[in-house]
């Protein structure tokens, strides 16, 4: 090593040490707290499957075993503990997703199709939470508005940001591909309004698998539309860094 270089380590390490370290209190609490706020979002999971969509704060807190101003003091008022919530389903339905699929090999089309049969799949297990997520007396208490789209848009921001990585390098239009999921998402969004609401009081009721299809269908065509609008064919029977190609 050179001198130059010598002289750029030393200096490197001594600004490592001059740094302030992370108070081992402040991790801890820190830990602690995100502990607890992650048991009082598994409460209020037992408590939606007992109570329903119309679930109150009073409900989290007895299926927690405490008084409800603990539950004020982890979460600043309803709407934080709704996107808490929000977020858990999302992480629920993202590691569903992501334990049946390779990024790298499997095709848009596969991708797509897995993607849809494991969010029907959640809505069956649990339709409280869709419609507490939609229509609850929470979601209609909170300062959010468009409950459905904030659904949608969280998880079709996630979505763009993996595909963009898979797109790296190539000239695809990131906004366009934002705005796809955005649209494919928010449609989905609507059809689970449907799918839990006037398809409950069909007399004929449409299966799960057939919604899956109905879902799947509708998102493969707006890809394809959205993509002919941006002057970008789609392959979906290739992986997604394989797929987009500018005509």
């Amino acid at each position: 090593m050179s001198a130059a270089e010598k002289k750029v380590t030393r200096g490197a390490k001594r600004a490592a040490a001059a740094a302030p370290k992370p108070d081992a209190r402040t991790e801890r609490w820190r830990a602690h707290r995100e502990q607890v706020r992650a048991d009082f979002v598994d409460a209020a999971l037992r408590a939606l499957a007992e109570h329903g969509s119309d679930v109150s704060m009073d409900d989290i807190a007895r299926a927690a075993g405490c008084a409800k101003p603990k539950l004020y003091r982890h979460f600043d008022d309803k709407t934080d503990l709704y996107l808490a919530i929000l977020d858990r389903v999302q992480d629920m339905l993202w590691d569903r997703i992501m334990s049946r699929v390779n990024l790298m090999v499997d095709s848009v089309a596969d991708l797509l199709r897995v993607g849809i049969e494991e969010y029907v799949a959640v809505v069956e297990e649990r339709p409280e939470v869709f419609r507490f997520l939609v229509h609850g007396r929470m979601a209609q208490q909170t300062e959010q508005p468009e409950r459905a789209l904030e659904v949608a848009m969280r998880s079709a921001v996630r979505v763009a940001r993996v595909v963009e990585t898979q797109l790296d390098g190539q000239n695809v239009d990131t906004g366009s591909l934002e705005l796809t999921t955005y649209a494919i998402f928010g449609a989905v969004g609507s059809a689970t309004e449907w799918y839990l609401g006037a398809n409950r009081t069909r007399a004929e009721l449409m299966t799960a698998e057939r919604f899956a299809e109905h879902v799947n269908t509708i998102a493969t065509a707006m890809l394809d539309a959205v993509s002919q609008l941006n002057n970008v064919v789609v392959d979906v029977r290739k992986p997604a860094h394989l797929a987009f190609a500018t005509v």
